[in-house]
């Protein structure tokens, strides 16, 4: 059944990221409209290493719930399938089963039955050093060879799926698929190329769907559909009073892409050179000419983690003019001074420890890159301690709090009272941590890296 071809597919995306939110009227439209299969991403690396290396989704609970139960109702009546991608913001294993324990709840409060895959996407270290030994372990530029101290160090590696694991779930009966980490098109690409759709428009279609409206003139007003055919694909806003334009359209291709003609996939390459945009009318925009060439060795792309050592923040604010009217040397004097007391206090050096101090209002953007000149009307001073333990994080961090508060200028005759943002000034955030992979396995095929688990929720009436 589900490997019986169709004229189109008409992908539902509605909304960038789980849990940021919609219009459930969008959902509503999109059924009306005649979606085939609803797919949203649920994670990320844009918010940086902690949520993969702590295995800790960035969302909160009660807003992946409410987009959820939505999504679901939806999905059950309308007898279509649900994909979500890169569970819990990570896509690590307990990721996918935090996603899948709110399913579970939400089925069972709302009386639904629907079969739901979980696929998981975490990879065990030992396996990959073996592959590693094989020689099928590639980096990615800028990063050189991997080696195995790399891979030990991590606290959690991922691979990021492409469609084939999540079409494998869907032919197994999966109404609701609940992926680990995948790319963000393989989400969307799944459901239409296990229909036949042509891998060209099917995976444009999947990149510019992929953060729901953002490619339409009001990324706030909820999501999109897609409608792939065997020469292309139309895409409409789900709110009738936003727009899609050819622009706005092709811009995606632009977003978190190396070649904006180019998006490299698990299984080959999106070609985007000849595609055409057009407007069917003054908010529906039609594309031809997309092409995907299909690569000679299918490759997973590794992601990992780890602790780079534990971090303590503290924040004061600055209104004293003469301290304004000239900052930079100010938090000079501040560096040197921080050194100097560390070293006398407990006796660091300082390649045993590490700070920042960046100036809220200044130039804590840009740095010396900042164009603006005078003296700022008043500056947040953030103190960010790096130590290989907590304890010396935070001592570091007590030690400049007098600092903080007090440190005057040279020409000044009194201590100053600076504001500390909190009561204590030390906020200790713990572990820190930093990507490490940015390589490729080659695979054995295309599901070998990853594992599904089914489960099919009971009915409480």
């Amino acid at each position: 059944m589900d490997n019986e071809r169709v004229d189109q597919v008409k992908v539902l995306a509605p909304t960038g990221m789980l849990g940021a939110g919609f219009p459930e009227a969008t959902i509503e439209r999109g059924l009306a409209l005649g979606a085939d299969v609803i797919s949203v991403d649920g994670g990320s690396t844009d918010s940086g290493p902690h949520y993969l290396g702590a295995s800790q989704p960035k969302t909160t609970r009660a807003a992946v719930a409410r987009d959820l139960r939505v999504l679901l109702k939806a999905a059950a009546g309308a007898g279509i399938p649900l994909i979500v991608g890169s569970c819990g913001t990570s896509g690590t294993d307990s990721g996918v089963d935090w996603v899948a324990g709110i399913v579970a709840d939400i089925l069972a409060a709302e009386g639904l039955r629907l079969r739901v895959a979980r696929i998981y996407s975490e990879q065990d270290t030992g396996a990959l050093l073996e592959r590693l030994d094989e020689g099928r372990i590639h980096p990615l530029p800028p990063l050189g060879p991997l080696e195995a101290e790399t891979l030990q160090s991590c606290t959690h590696i991922v691979g990021a799926m492409g469609h084939e694991p999540i079409v494998a779930a869907l032919q197994a009966g999966a109404q609701v698929v609940l992926a680990g980490r995948a790319t963000d098109t393989a989400i969307a690409a799944a459901h239409p190329l296990m229909k036949g759709m042509p891998a060209g428009p099917t995976w444009h279609a999947a990149k510019i769907i992929e953060c729901g409206g953002q490619c339409t003139s009001d990324p706030r007003s909820g999501g999109v559909l897609a409608t792939i055919d065997a020469d292309g694909f139309t895409i409409e806003p789900l709110d009738p009073t936003v727009a899609c334009t050819p622009t706005l359209v092709a811009a995606h291709m632009l977003y978190e892409t190396v070649n904006p003609f180019e998006m490299r996939e698990p299984d080959g390459t999106l070609d985007v050179r000849e595609a055409v945009y057009t407007a069917l009318d003054d908010r529906t925009v039609r594309v031809e000419g997309s092409r995907f060439h299909v690569a000679d060795q299918h490759t997973i792309k590794l992601e990992g983690a780890r602790i780079t050592g534990y971090e303590t923040m503290s924040f004061s604010a600055i209104r004293d003019p003469r301290i304004l009217a000239d900052i930079d040397d100010w938090a000079a004097l501040m560096r040197t001074m921080i050194r100097q007391r560390v070293t006398q206090t407990i006796g660091l050096g300082d390649d045993e420890y590490a700070f920042d101090l960046r100036l809220y209002g200044h130039n804590a953007i840009l740095g010396h890159l900042d164009p603006a000149v005078g003296p700022p009307r008043e500056v947040g001073v953030m103190l960010l301690v790096s130590a290989p333990d907590q304890s010396t994080a935070t001592a570091v961090a007590k030690i400049a709090n007098p600092l903080m508060l007090h440190l005057p200028t040279p020409d000044m005759d009194y201590l100053p009272s600076l504001a500390f943002a909190t009561s204590p000034a030390e906020v200790e955030r713990g572990p820190a941590y930093e990507f490490v992979l940015n390589h490729v396995v080659d695979t054995l095929t295309p599901t070998d890296m990853f594992r599904t688990e089914f489960e099919e929720a009971s009915h409480h009436g």
